[in-house]
């Protein structure tokens, strides 16, 4: 595996994350709350292997800018998606292990009420993670 293949992988474990997190809420929502545990699990999992690598792919390309190419109204919904992206997902690195420890204990109740909001932002910020990648990378990359 090379550097600029890491961006395609993350965009993979971010939509497999995706729908781990879709599985996991249609088994809670039908009362299976050992298969919502497991696959929660494993979007857990998912989502921490993602974030490895970006912080990896971070890390060897050493700060490089990759630039977005598109031009217009386009661009204000990239950067719009972009900033929105970013601030939920550091809330997210507390949000979800905060969610988890909850269930962990044993304290359902909780564990609930904080997955009515860890839920929709970690699910916004994985959708919205290979949304990233195919704005810049694939549907408007800039000009080499």
């Amino acid at each position: 595996m090379q550097t600029q293949d890491i961006p395609a992988l993350n965009a993979a474990l971010n939509g497999l994350a995706t729908v781990l997190l879709t599985i996991g809420f249609i088994l809670i929502k039908r009362g299976n709350r050992e298969a919502h545990r497991k696959v929660m699990i494993s979007a857990c999992i998912v989502s921490a292997v993602f974030l490895v690598g970006y912080v990896a792919h971070k890390w060897l390309v050493q700060g490089v800018h990759t630039p977005f190419g598109g031009d217009g109204a386009i661009r204000t919904v990239y950067y719009a998606m972009l900033i929105s992206h970013i601030i939920l997902a550091i809330a997210i690195a507390y949000l979800v292990p905060r969610t988890f420890w909850l269930a962990i204990k044993g304290n359902y109740e909780r564990h609930q009420a904080w997955a009515k909001w860890t839920f929709p932002i970690w699910y916004y910020v994985s959708i919205t993670g290979v949304l990233v990648y195919f704005f810049l990378y694939q549907w408007w990359p800039a000009a080499k």
